[in-house]
This record gives structure tokens, C-alpha cells and sequence, in this order.
């Protein structure tokens, strides 16, 4: 009986991981193909483990699966917020279809800004990138 629940959760977490696979490679938004990844990043392995622990079945590997599990779901949501927030600031676009943006008025876009030395002009980055004679000091 332990072997066949073993099966199901080792197989159930491989199809969870499958499909956030596959919509990191559908999805049509860095955001929406980060949530994709991070949420199946969580619960996928964590079914993965805990077949591995019916496998196994003593105190001490449940132990150790509890606190990775623990340690997954403490660190992942964190990574997937800074990355998003990252994304967002370094001016990852949003994807057409979006129809509400919440953080556009609180969190501007142009946070990687570089200045022309003593004199405080500041350009984006992506500006530099365009024209990178910019990007040189003047006299």
C-alpha cells in the first residue's frame, strides 16, 4: 500500500513540474511564465519528496523532507517576488493582453538610470544602449 502512494506522489509531482514546464515555454509573459515556475516550484518537488519519504519511511527522512519543504516554501515565494519586482523595474514589458497595471503608478520603470558625471543628466539605461556615444563624458 506505501509503494502505490509512493507512486502517486512521485507521479503527481513529475506532471505538476511537467506542466509549469510547459507553461514557462506557452506563456506569453516573463511575469506570467515567472508565477508558472515558482508555484509549481513549490508544490511539485514537495510532492516529489514526500513520495521519496514513502519510500522510506522513518523518522528521520520525514524530518529532513519537512524542513526541505519548509525551506521551499520560505525561499521561493521571496525569489519570485524580487525577480518580479526586478523584472518590472528593469522594463520588462507586459504583455499586450494585460489589463490592469498596479504597480505602474507606485514603482516607476526607470530605476537603472546612469548620470553624465558632475552635471546630473541622467539616462536610462536603454537609452545608452540606442545611442552608446551617449553614454561618453563630455568635456
Amino acid at each position: 500500500m506505501l509503494m502505490w502512494l509512493a507512486a502517486f506522489f512521485v507521479l503527481s509531482g513529475s506532471v505538476i513540474t511537467f506542466i509549469a514546464a510547459l507553461g514557462v515555454l506557452r506563456l506569453p509573459d516573463f511575469f506570467m511564465r515567472m508565477h508558472a515556475a515558482t508555484k509549481a516550484g513549490v508544490f511539485g518537488p514537495s510532492l516529489l519528496l514526500v513520495g521519496a519519504g514513502c519510500f522510506e519511511p522513518s523518522w528521520g527522512t520525514w524530518f529532513k523532507i519537512a524542513l526541505a519543504i519548509l525551506f521551499l516554501c520560505m525561499t521561493t515565494p521571496i525569489a519570485a517576488h524580487l525577480l518580479g519586482k526586478a523584472g518590472f523595474v528593469g522594463g520588462v514589458a507586459l504583455w499586450k493582453g494585460t489589463s490592469r497595471n498596479d504597480l505602474g503608478p507606485v514603482l516607476p520603470t526607470s530605476a537603472f538610470i546612469e548620470t553624465d558625471g558632475p552635471s546630473g543628466n541622467a539616462r536610462r539605461a536603454a537609452d545608452m544602449m540606442d545611442d552608446p556615444s551617449a553614454a561618453e563624458p563630455g568635456p
